[in-house]
């Protein structure tokens, strides 16, 4: 199944080119596992979106923009908060300023640092993100970490002639768990069957590393050699329990809290040396 419904050939196009703009355009058949990330309070401490917020007049948001957000409709709420920064004079350099000051998550590039050093051979790494392309996009180059993302699947943003951040959503899909703009199962689904074809077999474990709810359904998908990382006593490790709790063997993967990345470097070496 595609994760690109008919009807959006103009947003396909733009995220295919945003998807192979890897510097490694072409995947080493013979690494042996992929890890997925998300970025927001995963990669780095922070979420982009309220972060963002610094550039707005005051640092925060009209109640009269606030009250627009809807559940399930967050990537809306956001087209029209980068619509009102951009009527407040907020600048391409000013975004930027605030993304490339966010902090990274404890361990996290001591763990990027680590997934590098065996990149060549071990692991294929992903992201998978509902922030969007600029923002991600600043981080990772300030942070000298861009090259190790094979792919990096999120909300498409560019700066029209105007200056101002014009977000799109990602997809439309079906699932009742995840926001209208993305379901990130669908996207793990269908990039893991394409790689595996392409690869001509599977990879040996796949690896999932997130924070939040929209993390937990994509690690629903994972089988029982594969390994969901939840940071600890956030709403995808919560997830996670309760449906231990409530439907024992209906989530099949192993479960690896973390605090640090370094917890999930731990896991990772043993794994490897197999």
């Amino acid at each position: 199944m595609s994760c690109f419904p008919p009807g959006e050939e103009e947003q396909h196009r733009f995220r295919h080119t945003d998807i192979m703009a890897s510097h490694s355009a072409s995947i080493s058949p013979d690494k042996r596992f992929i890890i997925f990330f998300d970025f927001d309070e995963t990669i780095v401490d922070e979420t982009s979106d309220d972060m963002v917020v610094q550039a707005a007049p005051g640092q925060y948001l009209p109640g009269w923009l606030k009250d627009t957000y809807q559940p399930g409709r967050y990537n809306e709420y956001m087209q029209r908060v980068l619509a009102y920064l951009a009527e407040q004079g907020v600048t391409e350099s000013d975004l930027r300023s605030i993304m490339e000051k966010i902090p990274a998550s404890p361990g996290m590039l001591t763990l990027f640092q680590f997934l590098r050093n065996r990149s060549a051979h071990d692991f294929e790494v992903v992201l998978v993100s509902d922030a969007n392309t600029f923002f991600i996009e600043s981080w990772l180059r300030r942070a000298g970490v861009r090259q190790l993302f094979h792919r990096i699947f999120t909300n498409p943003a560019t700066f029209n002639k105007n200056g101002r951040l014009v977000l799109r959503p990602f997809h439309s899909h079906e699932c009742q768990r995840c926001p209208d703009n993305m379901c990130k199962q669908v996207v793990v689904r269908d990039y893991v069957a394409r790689r595996t074809q392409e690869r001509g077999r599977p990879y040996q474990r796949i690896f999932y590393v997130g924070d939040g709810a929209n993390d937990f359904c994509p690690a629903l998908s994972l089988g029982p050699r594969d390994v969901a990382f939840p940071r600890r006593d956030f709403p995808m490790h919560r997830l996670i329990t309760e449906i231990h709790e409530a439907m024992p063997g209906e989530f099949k993967a192993v479960t690896v809290p973390w605090v640090s990345g370094e917890d999930v470097i731990t896991r990772l070496r043993k794994l490897v040396a197999e």
